[in-house]
């Protein structure tokens, strides 16, 4: 099979551009950028594709990828950091962005094509992402200048000889309108691949895998009701049959009325075992406000249920995904920066006594939503939309008590049911309510009031990466305000959140 080789200097979006290349069903790796040169070849990629980066060639141990690379003769394309090194590699001039970040180009700008090439093949204008503060002021002597945006004039360049390109915006995320064309335009115009790669042929490897990892040993499974832990039980079902196990742990942190819904959905097609350990967790958290700290406590207190149910088994899988990842460490070894310690990944203890199985770390939602189909998994529990593994901990700032989580239970009802009603749920990537620690005045039946806040978020979103706030019609938001204020005791304000992702993350903690 055809493969494209992603190296990784730590952008957040390095899995974004691996999306793209297996959405035109070309397969691809992601290694570290700094992969030796005898690895590379013995990959034998028909293309290599350089990420972006928080670094910046000004930095004394900038990242550089083996010079070598560039002598192989296969296609390489460079992605804003990406370019900026080849430009810097190749004797080109970069301008630095000043500590105060006054020319840094952050967001949407428009470029436009300067000269005909498969790159941008029936491209001429294009509306695209920036996020760059550094600038290739002069490109290489070997170079020609490909496209321009109002504010740089080498805003894509190629090699005259060599199949060596370079874009200063990110083709990868979905701001960039051609993004797709492009790397199509990459893939098989320059690269020449085949289009060979689909979700059936990753069900067949990772079955494969699992067993060659587990052998006849027995598999315990969290679930939680939610898409991933599901997809992931309904396919170590196929891989290790009567060998598995599914643990079905009740923390206390779960939505209203998810217990039963998750047992009902759940226990006629897995062989699925319930524990009751709210005392347990809501123990685990008392006095705590630090979100990382949270999902660290949240993380351990999972592991030791775990391993008081199951003292015979040896290895334990969960549904990480690589948005999990991504934000809270670099799985390839590339140096992304950490955003938030998730529970099942950060959060682990050091003891663990487990051999962790993670068969969708490499997938997005969306993909996994794919891969469920596949499996026949039951279209209520892929249609549901996110929900983080330390459940509403994360989602009451501050320290988490039994009457925080009781008033959000409610609240976050009343937010589901009416997106449900008005038909905006399945339009939606997530929504949730959030529990806020401050108080403000209010007036109920000609009284003061003095009473907590609920936040409102809701996201639209095609693979939680990178997400935009949902335009909800006026009457709607102002309907769940309303039911909120009248229904929820102690709730006398609810507030809507605007931010997108980048910067704001979807999940406030």
């Amino acid at each position: 099979m055809d493969k494209i080789l992603i190296l990784d200097f730590g952008s957040q979006y390095t899995q974004l551009i691996a999306r793209r290349v297996r959405e035109l069903k070309v397969y691809c790796e992601i290694y570290p950028y700094y992969v030796s040169f005898d690895k590379i070849c013995s990959l034998s990629p028909k293309g290599i594709i350089l990420s972006g980066s928080p670094a910046s060639v000004r930095f004394k141990n900038h990242p550089e990828p083996e010079k070598k690379i560039f002598t192989l003769n296969i296609p390489i394309l460079g992605i804003c950091y990406g370019m900026q090194i080849i430009a810097h590699l190749f004797k080109g001039k970069i301008k630095f962005a000043p500590e105060e970040g006054k020319i840094r180009e952050y967001g949407p700008a428009h470029l436009t094509v300067l000269e005909k090439d498969p790159l941008f093949s029936s491209i001429t204008k294009s509306r695209v992402w920036m996020s760059h503060g550094d600038t290739i002021e002069k490109i290489p002597a070997d170079f020609i200048s490909l496209a321009c945006t109002e504010k740089i004039k080498n805003a894509a360049f190629r090699h005259k000889k060599l199949p060596i390109y370079g874009v200063q915006f990110h083709p990868e995320v979905y701001h960039t309108e051609k993004g797709r064309e492009i790397f199509a335009n990459f893939l098989f115009k320059i690269c020449a691949v085949r289009p060979e790669w689909t979700m059936q042929n990753f069900l067949v490897q990772k079955i494969r895998e699992i067993k060659e990892a587990v052998g006849k040993e027995k598999v315990l499974c969290a679930v939680s009701g939610g898409i991933d832990s599901t997809v992931l039980a309904f396919l170590l079902k196929e891989a290790v049959g009567s060998n598995l196990h599914c643990l079905f742990v009740d923390n206390g942190l779960l939505r209203k009325g998810e217990k039963e819904e998750v047992r009902k959905n759940l226990a006629r097609a897995l062989p699925l075992h319930y524990i009751n350990a709210q005392r347990r967790f809501l123990e685990c958290l008392k006095g705590i406000s630090d979100p990382e700290e949270k999902r660290k406590a949240i993380g351990e207190a999972f592991i030791r249920v775990f391993e008081t149910y199951s003292r015979d088994i040896k290895y334990l899988a969960q549904g990480t995904l690589y948005p999990d990842v991504i934000e809270s460490r670099s799985f390839y070894g590339g140096p992304s920066a950490k955003i938030k310690t998730h529970h099942n990944v950060g959060g682990l203890p050091l003891d663990l006594r487990f051999k962790l199985i993670e068969p969708l770390k490499e997938l997005f939602k969306d993909e996994v939503r794919k891969l469920g189909r596949i499996l026949k998994v039951p279209k209520a529990i892929l249609e549901r939309h996110p929900f983080p593994g330390p459940g509403l901990a994360v989602r009451i700032i501050g320290e988490v008590t039994k009457e925080s989580l009781d008033t959000l239970r409610e609240a976050d009802y009343i937010l589901i049911e009416e997106l449900k009603r008005s038909g905006f749920y399945n339009k939606t990537w997530q929504a949730f309510a959030i529990f806020l620690p401050v108080k403000t005045v209010g007036v109920m039946g000609d009284e003061r009031t003095y009473e907590n806040v609920i936040a409102l978020r809701v996201v639209t979103s095609r693979d939680g990466m990178t997400a935009d706030w949902a335009k909800l019609p006026p009457n709607l938001l102002e309907k769940i305000s309303n039911r909120i204020i009248q229904e929820v005791k102690g709730i006398n304000r609810v507030v809507y959140d605007l931010s997108t992702k980048p910067p704001a993350t979807i999940e406030w903690e």
